[in-house]
């Protein structure tokens, strides 16, 4: 799937989100989480960063961080996390990077992300393709500098997810 096709379908599920055509749940905050607010879906941030890879937490190790509750796969990545919870803290809210670059705001799969340079970026899966593949084939520097800028301005307002 090229990347103008997708793009086309993330804009036009934007157009449908904006008007409120297949809105069922609004959130007051800019994190991708729902009401339990569980960051990453139990994922642990300590994982992706520190092993690049994507491992579930476990609800024994936990602590809470600027509203939200981070599981850990252990007593080690808890105290990690506590020690610096800002270095493991995903960008634009744990929202999909490539969609933030877009302009919009969509949940991730847990299971796509990147880090580059010390940051962790979180990534929509669907059956239009795989978003990390474009943001890479584009240019990832590029997406993370719109996606700055955008992010600026998106995260001031309310955050609508289907």
């Amino acid at each position: 799937m090229n990347s103008i096709k997708i793009r086309k379908t993330i804009l036009g599920i934007s157009f449908f989100l904006l008007f409120g055509l297949v809105l069922t749940h609004a959130q007051s905050h800019s994190y991708s989480t729902d009401d339990s607010m569980i960051a990453l879906d139990g994922y642990s941030a300590v994982s992706y960063m520190d092993k690049g890879k994507a491992e579930m937490g476990k609800k024994a190790y936990k602590a809470s961080y600027d509203g939200l509750t981070y599981y850990f796969t252990d007593h080690k990545q808890l105290k990690k996390f506590q020690n610096n919870p800002k270095k493991y803290k995903p960008q634009y809210g744990g929202w999909c990077a490539f969609a933030v670059s877009l302009g919009g705001k969509y949940r991730p799969n847990p299971k796509s992300f990147r880090v580059v340079n010390g940051k962790l970026y979180m990534f929509t899966v669907n059956l239009e393709g795989d978003f990390v593949q474009v943001w890479e084939k584009e240019g990832k520097a590029k997406h993370i500098a719109q996606a700055n800028k955008n992010w600026q301005t998106m995260k001031k307002f309310t955050t609508f997810a289907p």
